[in-house]
């Protein structure tokens, strides 16, 4: 057991080292600290997490507009990518807020639960 502890603390370590290597390398390709490198992945992560709850929530009003839409109508409207809208909808159908139709292909649409 010790020595497991051991191992997963030793594996921490060298991934933090690595993580603090390459925001060293960045920083000084911009000009900027470490911390100034990690603040800004931060901010871009929390942007984007943004960005796909409000996707999330258009494609719950365009459900509640029409009874049901398929996975093209929904990319279509948000201007993603068929693999995107597809995850956005499985994360809506596991939080219990949609349920699709059909099984496989063109068949498939989805509405509210």
């Amino acid at each position: 057991m010790g020595q497991i502890l051991l191992f997963i603390i030793a594996v921490v370590v060298l991934v933090v080292g690595f993580v603090l290597v390459m925001l060293s390398r960045e920083a000084k390709k911009h000009g900027t600290s470490a911390k100034e490198e990690f603040i800004g992945i931060c901010k871009s992560a929390v942007e984007t997490a943004s960005q796909k709850e409000a996707r999330k929530q258009k494609a719950l009003a365009l459900l509640i507009e029409k009874k049901g839409l398929s996975n093209f109508e929904i990319r279509k409207a948000l201007g993603v990518s068929s693999r995107t809208a597809v995850r956005y909808l499985d994360e809506l159908e596991r939080e219990g807020k949609v349920e699709q139709v059909g099984i496989v292909g063109h068949a498939v649409t989805y509405r509210l639960k």
